[in-house]
Formats: structure tokens, sequence, C-alpha cells
């Protein structure tokens, strides 16, 4: 807490006297016997000086946007971790930049507590009333709330879709006006911001010194359009007086509406208090919109850190162009169009090859090695567990080894994960797994009787499921529904096969033929069946026809898209 010195009339005049107060303090007389003395940031040594939080130490390190570096992650309580994200500004479908950042987060959260056992409490606010929502809903000739809603619940139906945890509270702006009231009151009373005669109401950026620009650096400061009653360029609003056709709210200034960075810190702070521990969004908001936070923040609570650890994500380009997708540039993917190509598992593999804060590039081609990192997931799985029902007969397998592989990709991925959550690392790891189990899963046409080792093949299938279930992807095709048809309709073409390859039945009293062949009737079902298996494999489904009408066998190979079956 800043301190808040009274002194007397007489003692003031001796003080200035003797002491000549510097630039840096900021002096404010309150009446002609009092003078509220509050040392700048210089003064307390503050700044933009990150602090090490005190409290309980994780073990894990994470990039903080506070110091530019990674940071060991402490929690100001063991095994919680408070956590606020931006939501939604719901006047348009979500996209597949918003997409990004929220899976990214999502995954981050979920190794947070299914691996490191920390109970992650989730805020979100939805911007349900701003600039862009109130043009939009004049343009369709709706009202702002109706506009808003119909986002809203098209956003959160997104977000199941791409199986994104909800956080424990949506928070929408307009249901939380009168709290924002008051926390404006409480900065303009901490003598951090000011009204105007047209109601406006400003945040004064020159009351906290050298403490703005934490994030990004005061000098990146351009300021926000408006009144010329503004004190700084940089000032910006926190409430904004009411226009015609525009929805408003009584306050102590006039009717008027919250502006943008004002609800974050008040929603974040009624749920929260003056201590944060994890604040998220993506990279585009860490200015202004964070760093104003920030400030609103810290002004409000009297404090030198707010927020202990920001978290940002990179932005999604489009592959060749270097600006970000965007609704106000128009080069975005909604959600449910993205869908109706790709699965949300493909998605969330393709958001789990790179770091979380680097930027990503879209394209077919990325895409594409995500897609096809899970079929070759997909097909190992299948052909462990064919081994391990004794349906794929192999070599010897140098069951020690493959122990001690899972062992240190166990290892590896803990460390990973607790390296700012470096799912790249992670994905490797499981990758290589799978390549050495490949590697024993070689197929010979003759059973050599070598000992079998179908456990060690159970504990990788396991392990690789529970990764993914943690990072909230499945491995392998979850729907037992499409392989049980694959696996009967491809019965049922063995025995057609096997049908049609019968030989003509000699009748009594003639000699038996040489060679025998199907009869010619039944040579209509063989062109079927090899029809099929065409069709089959142009979507993935890899049939191979072997010499004997042995058993079928559902085994893969690792090129296979989906399933190989041996008839």
């Amino acid at each position: 807490m800043w301190p808040c010195i009274t002194i007397c009339r007489p003692l003031l005049l001796k003080l200035r006297s003797r002491y000549a107060f510097s630039k840096d303090t900021r002096q404010t007389l309150v009446s002609p016997s009092k003078l509220i003395f509050r040392p700048s940031a210089s003064c307390t040594g503050v700044g933009k000086k990150w602090t090490r939080p005190t409290g309980y130490d994780t073990g894990l390190k994470t990039y903080n946007s506070l110091t530019k570096q990674k940071e060991p992650l402490i929690l100001a309580q063991e095994g919680i971790a408070t956590w606020y994200s931006c939501g939604p500004t719901v006047y348009d479908h979500a996209h597949l930049g918003h997409a990004c950042s929220y899976v990214r987060f999502d995954i981050i959260q979920r190794v947070l507590s299914r691996v490191f056992g920390i109970n992650v409490i989730h805020v979100m606010v939805i911007t349900d009333i701003d600039d862009k929502i109130i043009r939009r809903a004049l343009e369709k000739s709706v009202s702002p709330t109706v506009l808003a809603r119909m986002y809203e619940e098209e956003f959160k139906n997104d977000m199941l879709a791409l199986k994104v945890l909800p956080p424990a509270v949506y928070l929408r702006v307009t249901e939380n006006i009168p709290q924002i009231v008051a926390f404006i009151e409480g900065i303009i009373r901490n003598e951090h911001a000011y009204a105007t005669k047209q109601g406006d109401v400003y945040f004064d950026i020159g009351s906290i010194g050298d403490r703005y620009g934490k994030l990004m650096g005061a000098g990146d400061a351009t300021g926000e359009p408006g009144d010329r009653e503004k004190r700084d360029s940089r000032d910006f609003a926190l409430w904004k007086a009411s226009k015609p056709q525009e929805p408003s709210w009584e306050s102590p200034w006039g009717k008027g509406r919250p502006g943008w960075h004002i609800e974050c810190s008040t929603i974040a702070s009624s749920v929260f208090g003056s201590q944060l521990d994890i604040h998220s969004g993506g990279i585009d908001l860490a200015f202004p919109h964070h760093e104003n936070e920030i400030a609103q923040c810290e002004a409000y609570h009297q404090s030198g850190q707010w927020g202990n650890y920001f978290l940002h994500s990179g932005h999604l380009h489009l592959k060749g162009s270097a600006e970000k997708m965007s609704k106000s540039l128009n080069n975005y993917i909604t959600i449910k169009d993205f869908l109706e190509s790709y699965s949300a598992n493909e998605f969330r593999m393709f958001c789990l090859l790179t770091k979380y804060r680097s930027a990503i590039d879209y394209s077919d081609a990325s895409l594409n090695e995500a897609r096809s990192s899970l079929a070759t997931i997909t097909a190992f799985t299948h052909d462990a567990q064919a081994y391990m029902r004794g349906q794929l007969q192999c070599q010897a397998v140098e069951e020690g080894a493959l122990w001690e592989r899972l062992a240190e990709t166990k290892a590896n991925v803990v460390r990973a994960l607790a390296d700012d959550f470096d799912t790249p690392r992670v994905v490797n790891a499981i990758m290589s797994l799978v390549y050495h189990g490949n590697r024993h899963l070689q197929p010979i046409t003759k059973p050599d009787r070598s000992p079998r080792s179908p456990a060690v093949f159970g504990a990788f299938l396991a392990y690789i499921r529970e990764v993914f279930e943690v990072l909230g992807a499945h491995s392998v095709d979850s729907s037992g529904t499409l392989e049980n048809v694959v696996e009967q309709l491809a019965r049922f073409r063995s025995d057609v096969r096997a049908f049609a390859l019968s030989v003509q039945d000699t009748p009594p009293g003639e000699p038996a033929h040489a060679s025998p062949s199907p009869c010619s009737e039944k040579l209509p079902l063989l062109k079927a069946c090899d029809t099929l298996r065409k069709d089959l494999a142009s979507m993935g489904v890899h049939i191979r026809v072997s010499a004997s009408l042995a058993t079928l066998t559902d085994t893969l190979s690792d090129q296979s898209k989906v399933w190989t079956f041996t008839s």
C-alpha cells in the first residue's frame, strides 16, 4: 500500500523551507490543513520492475510478458491458480484466430490441473456492450442486447465443439454496471481519474508516473481519440457520456456506458480482489487493453503489482500473409466453417505442434501435418491392439528396451510441460514412442513361436491415450460405431470374395478338372469386391488381399489413414 501521511499546515511550511520536493513526487493539497503525500513509483522503487511473488512455488516455469522471459510460476495459494481471461466482444462470428487462443490456453489449464494438480479458477468476461456491437445492431435493426446474446450463444457452442472447457463463470459487462461505476469512483477517489464537463471520465496516466507501460513501454502509448478536455493524449476513457441511439446507464457523471478497459479490471477485481495469479489473452490485447487494465487496477487497489503473470498467445496468420487473422481485415475463417472440413482433434493437434506464444501459420499443409500425426498414432493403436489380440504375428519384441523407452518418454513429457508448457516437445516425444513401437510390430508371414509381449504395448496405448486426454484431444478416432461399420463391411466383402473364389462343383460321373476355377457366374462378385477395395482405399481404408483365406485380421500399416484389413 502507498503510505498516506497527514501533515499539519505549520509543519508543511517548515518542510517547504527546508526541503524542495523533487519532480517525481506527487503532492496534492486536500484542504488548508492537510496534504496527502504520495511517493511516486520512482520514490517507492516500484516502477516497472516485476516483483517475484511470495507463495507456493509450483516447480513450473512460464514466459511472463511483464518480464519478457521465463519465470518460476508462484501462486498465492498452494494448489490454486486464479486466472482471468478476456472473452469475446460478441458482435460477429468467432473465427480461427479466436479459436487458436482459446484452445491454446485451454491446453495450459488442463495441464495445470491434470498433470500438476492445480485447481484453476478461471473467470471470463463477455463484452456485450461496445462500439462495434452498437454499430452492428444499428446495421441489422436489432437491439444491441439481442445481437450480443445471439453471438454469445454461438461463441459458447463453438467452444463446446472445439472441446474447450468453460470457465468457472462467464460474466457479462451489462450485468456489472453498478460494480463498474463503483470501481471508477474508487479510481477518482485515489486521484487517478477525472470527469469532464461533457460527462466523460478519463484515466489520468500522468498520475502514475513511470509505472505506466509495464507490458509494452510508455513509448508505445499513442493514446485514443477523445475530447479537448483530456489532460494527456494518452488518457483513456473509463466512462463514456451517452449519445443518441446508444444504450446508457445512470452514473454520478450522467447517463453513459463503460469504456472498454474498465470492464475487465472491475470484473477481475470483483472476483479475485487485489491480487491475480494469471491473466491471459491474445498478444494483440497486450496494448492497450492489458496495459490499461494494469494501470486501473493498481490505481484502484493502490498496489505496485496487481497481476503476477501475463500470458499471451501468438497470432494466427494465413499462410504467406504477415497479417493476423482478423474481422477488421476481413481475412478470417469462422469456426463453424472450419469444422465442416476438419475435426476438433485435428485443430487441437495443429495448436499442439507450435508453442502457445508463437505465431502460427494456417494452411492446408499445416492442417494436413496435424491430420497425418493423428493418423500415424491411430495406425499404431490398431496395430498394437491387433498384436495384443494375437491377430498380428511379429518377431520377438525387445520388451526391456520398450519399457525403458516408455519411462524415458514419461519423464520427457513432464519436463516439457513444466518448461513453459512446451507442447511441441510433448508431441515429438509421443511420436518417437510410436516410432519405436512400430519398429517392433513388423508383421511376419510365418509364425516363429517367439515369446509375445502384449503388456508393454498395452502400457504404450494407455499412456498415449492418457496424454492426449489431458491435452483435450483423442489419439484415435473416438467413434466406435464407425470402426464397427468398417469392420463389418470388410467381413462381408471377405465372405463374398470367399464364395466367389469357391470352385465349380464337378457333376457325378465326370472327371475332375486339373485346375479348378471359380464359376463364371461368380466372376462379377469378384469384380465387385475389387471395386469396393479400391473405393475404400481412396477413403483411407486399406484391405490387403492375401493368398490365404485365413480369418480376417484388422491390422494397420503405418501409412494407413484409418484401418487396414487382410482378407
